[in-house]
């Protein structure tokens, strides 16, 4: 086997080469020629190789002696060396069929000139005798038959001709031995391509099929030779001319259909479902990479590159083409279907297997398109609706991810939110802030004061405390995250609502104009079942126009609300932040969490909803806050310089921790600062309602404007029209 595949190799280079060289006039024989004895050589490996074959298998069985693996596994490489020289032929078939034509003329010439040279030597004899007569007959019924195409019965007259022709030493011996292998290369030649077939014809595999299992398990353990598969594959199709002709069933199609559903049984066992399993198993693996699940170090396993499978070309057997890629993707795409159904928070796992193998073995994976979950807690929408109450008072909002609530609910929040804000302590402790903020506003740059604000969060806490340790400021805080929490659960509903009617609108063209696809139908004069069937479908103009956020903001009733007091609000919830994350490294994890732009969707749309941005940012809070902490940090910074002489260790860790705790507090404001900015974009309050109403006047001017100048233009104007 080593040593025809190194001959059978090199043979198909050779061809390949002297196949594709231009050739040259001047030296035109000298081609054909090369030619020639290529295609001999090609031919006598065939032969080799097929009787080496046929006669090994059939004297194992003879014996009924056992095959060990290796010559099983040798035996199919031979099969597949084959193959190989019957694909190198059929292949470069137009060339050899050009060829041969040429070969065969080059061939008659060799042959005519050596019978020329005989039948001269023949007429020169000038003693005459029957005998003598007979032979010169015969050489030129010789010749005369060599001049004319190369069949089968010319071949046959000049190889009696000629056998009547070598008596009487016609031809010297250095003659004779030439023209005699002129004509079996004639012979060969003018029935190459019967004879090629012939010897590659591999339809004795029908009695040894038992090889078959053998031969796929070593392909599979040796999948960088994966391409062998199609020249096995062409050889079990030898088998079937043969079964056609079988008499001992009704019909042979029977014969056909168990043979050709077994080997597919055959190769679905030894092949394809383990090549299915090793890629779901590797890629599960490669997943879950962090669960250390099994020993992947390459070194030590080994490594099995089974992407070669997926760059094959699909196999013809019978009727069908064999997909080995389209086959995987198949079944992995079913499994992770199947598997996503039964657990549908295991969805980001299978997305993340189905990109991997894409990425790593090129198979093109079906998106599962099922309902997918968006929320880390794995909440479900239904069960969400019919407990909004519990939702909005446990969820925490993130304002980086991405639905519709009953008005009553945010009625209700807001009903305890005006009696709060009426309580006379709240009230008069807003009215005394309102007073002082004018009158030292002019003073202070128009930004309030950090520390009236720090004076205020302090004053409301005297005012009592709950039984939990929540001061009124932070039960108002929860409030406001509530609010925040359901605005922000609209969002995302909403954000997946536009995605699911995008998808769902893709194939519409127009969406401005939808057709009557009934109408459609019957202009065309389809069938009463396609009717029936266009009358049931409805396309639904679904442009997803959810004005969620202008409803929520146009349904709740007018009020105002001291702009101060959500002011001190994010005072409290900066300090309510910072203990939430710091739970985070405790082992009570009780009331831990690092989001909660809840808080700050809300404040956004509390503002909005009642008018008071404006007022709100003439506050300058955010920037009065930054130069607090920045005064105070670079104090520190100071002292801190100051006492690294003296070495009082004591008191230089006491600094350092003021020194971060204030670095943190600073931190959370900007958050909160960036948070709130990106909020106000949801519900586009860069601007107050009367600039919003102004705008939309000028719109509407300017539409009518526009109408007007058409309709009085000229209607000759082309460019009007």
């Amino acid at each position: 086997m080593q040593s025809y595949y190194v001959f059978v190799s090199s043979w198909m280079t050779k061809m390949e080469s002297i196949l594709s060289k231009e050739q040259r006039m001047d030296k035109f024989a000298e081609d054909l020629s090369n030619r020639c004895n290529i295609f001999i050589q090609g031919f006598l490996y065939a032969y080799s190789l097929s009787t080496i074959i046929k006669t090994t298998m059939n004297l194992y069985m003879s014996m009924q002696k056992p095959m060990t693996k290796t010559s099983v596994k040798a035996l199919c490489r031979l099969v597949e060396l084959l193959k190989a020289i019957e694909h190198m032929f059929y292949r470069r078939s137009m060339v050899v069929a050009d060829s041969v034509t040429h070969i065969t003329q080059h061939l008659q010439y060799q042959a005519l000139h050596s019978i020329s040279v005989a039948k001269k030597r023949v007429i020169s004899d000038k003693k005459y005798s029957e005998q003598r007569l007979d032979v010169l007959s015969a050489l030129v019924l010789a010749e005369n038959t060599l001049n004319g195409p190369s069949t089968k019965q010319r071949r046959l007259i000049v190889s009696l001709a000629l056998s009547v022709g070598t008596q009487m030493k016609t031809f010297k011996d250095e003659e004779l031995l030439p023209l005699q292998l002129v004509l079996k290369k004639l012979d060969l030649i003018s029935e190459l391509v019967e004879r090629v077939r012939a010897q590659c014809d591999c339809c004795f595999l029908y009695w040894h099929r038992a090889v078959f299992p053998i031969y796929l398990d070593d392909v599979y353990e040796n999948a960088v030779d994966s391409a062998r598969l199609h020249y096995m594959f062409s050889a079990l199709r030898d088998c079937v001319p043969a079964m056609m002709h079988a008499r001992h069933l009704e019909s042979y199609e029977v014969l056909l259909e168990c043979y050709d559903k077994e080997i597919v049984e055959v190769l679905n066992e030894h092949l394809l479902d383990k090549l299915c399993k090793e890629i779901e198993k590797d890629l599960r693996l490669s997943v879950h990479t962090h669960l250390k699940l099994d020993d992947r170090n390459p070194f030590r396993v080994g490594m099995k590159d089974l992407a070669h499978f997926f760059f094959l070309n699909p196999i013809r057997f019978f009727n069908r083409f064999i997909d080995i890629k389209a086959y995987v993707t198949h079944y992995l795409d079913k499994t992770f279907y199947n598997l996503t159904t039964v657990a549908l928070h295991d969805w980001a796992t299978y997305s993340e297997m189905r990109n991997l193998a894409t990425q790593r073995y090129g198979l093109s994976m079906t998106e599962a398109h099922l309902p997918s979950q968006t929320l880390e807690q794995g909440l479900d929408v239904l069960e969400i609706m019919r407990n909004i109450h519990v939702f909005v008072s446990r969820y925490l909002y993130n304002l980086n991810n991405q639905v519709n609530f009953t008005y009553q609910f945010l009625r209700k929040k807001f009903y305890i939110f005006s009696q709060f804000m009426y309580d006379e302590h709240i009230k008069s402790r807003l009215i005394k802030d309102i007073r002082f903020f004018r009158e030292v506003k002019d003073q202070n740059d128009h930004k309030y004061p950090f520390e009236r604000a720090d004076k205020f969060n302090r004053g409301i806490r005297k005012l009592g405390m709950t039984p939990d340790g929540q001061s009124y400021l932070d039960q108002f805080r929860q409030l406001i995250s509530q609010i925040g929490n359901a605005m922000g659960y609209v969002r995302m509903i909403r954000s997946g609502g536009l995605h699911c009617c995008s998808s769902a609108i893709r194939f519409v063209p127009d969406l401005e104009d939808i057709v009557n696809f009934e109408e459609l139908v019957k202009e065309e004069g389809l069938s009463e079942e396609t009717q029936k069937a266009a009358r049931y479908l409805n396309i639904v103009n679904s442009k997803a126009n959810f004005k969620y956020f202008s409803s929520y903001l146009n349904q709740i009733g007018e009020s105002k609300i001291k702009k101060e007091e959500l002011k001190q609000q994010t005072l409290n919830f900066v300090e309510h932040s910072i203990s939430c994350k710091e739970k985070l490294n405790k082992k009570n994890k009780s009331g831990a969490a690092f989001t909660d732009d809840g808080f700050a969707m809300g404040v956004a749309y509390i503002l909005k909803l009642l008018d008071q941005y404006q007022e709100f940012d003439s506050l300058h809070w955010f920037q009065s806050v930054r130069e607090k902490y920045m005064k105070e940090i670079r104090a520190v910074a100071k002292q801190q310089n100051v006492q690294s002489t003296n070495q009082d260790e004591k008191l230089l860790q006491t600094m350092n921790l003021t020194h971060k705790r204030l670095e943190v507090c600073l931190q959370e404001f900007e958050l909160l600062y960036f948070s709130l900015s990106s909020a106000r974009i949801f519900f586009r309050a860069d601007k107050t309602a009367a600039e919003e109403n102004q705008e939309k006047r000028e719109k509407e001017e300017s539409v009518k404007t526009s109408n007007g100048d058409l309709s009085n233009s000229t209607p000759a104007d082309p460019v009007v029209k």
